[in-house]
């Protein structure tokens, strides 16, 4: 991917020019005649709050400017990060099966491999059908790219995207109520989007509605292994 501008997208030749090290001066859009990056300039700190708020500016220097860089691994990126979102959705069904089952609940040692063979598998088969769903609009929203190309971007966006998913962590730490669980399935459904609508560059209201879809079939896939694997499990 070529470089862009934060402001109006468009495409840019150079982020900044390198005089010597430490003296830097960031280049200009040509089409909007405002500075191209300047998060090249900020501290990271400011980046996470920006995406925290859905910055459109934002997302756009992350996923074309700074993972677009030659000094960057994208390639062990995405596996790092796509191993840590499977990581977060198993701390989210261990919130959600805790919640069921009680804390106090006495667990034997069969059970307890039962669960996490069953919520591994879950995970798995809920997120193969979330990209599966998610990745066919891509084939209409980024045609000017190659197949392969644009299933490696998206798939990278959304995955990127779904940072919010950190503070599952903090919920199987501290105590918080239940529907904070949903509050950040709707911050990562909303970053999804918002991730989407910079790297397709189509209409909010589609990214939207792709990604309620994804969400949603993930979420019928949920129960419906639950209730598949439970009744295989009592026969």
């Amino acid at each position: 991917m070529e470089f862009r501008c934060i402001h109006c997208g468009s495409e840019v030749k150079a982020l900044f020019v390198q005089y010597s090290p430490g003296n830097i001066r960031l280049m200009k859009c040509e089409n909007c005649k405002v500075v191209a990056d300047e998060y090249i300039e900020c501290e990271i700190t400011i980046l996470l709050i920006d995406l925290i708020l859905h910055k459109r500016k934002a997302y756009r220097h992350l996923l074309y400017n700074l993972l677009n860089r030659d000094a960057v691994d994208v390639e062990g990126i995405m596996w790092k990060s796509s191993f840590l979102l499977l990581f977060f959705e198993l701390c989210r069904n261990l919130i959600i099966h805790n919640s069921k089952e009680g804390l106090g609940s006495s667990t034997t040692s069969l059970s307890s491999i039962w669960v996490c063979g069953k919520m591994l598998t879950e995970v798995i088969l809920e997120n193969f059908v979330f990209f599966s769903v998610l990745l066919l609009p891509s084939r209409f929203l980024l045609n000017s790219l190659s197949p392969v190309t644009r299933y490696k971007e998206v798939f990278l966006a959304i995955v990127v995207s779904s940072y919010f998913k950190i503070f599952l962590i903090a919920m199987m730490v501290w105590e918080f109520p239940f529907p904070a669980l949903y509050i950040v399935d709707v911050f990562v459904l909303s970053s999804n989007a918002v991730a989407l609508k910079v790297l397709t560059q189509s209409m909010m209201i589609g990214c939207i509605g792709v990604c309620i879809g994804a969400h949603a079939a993930k979420f019928a896939t949920s129960h419906l292994l639950e209730i598949k694997l439970v009744d295989w499990f009592l026969l």
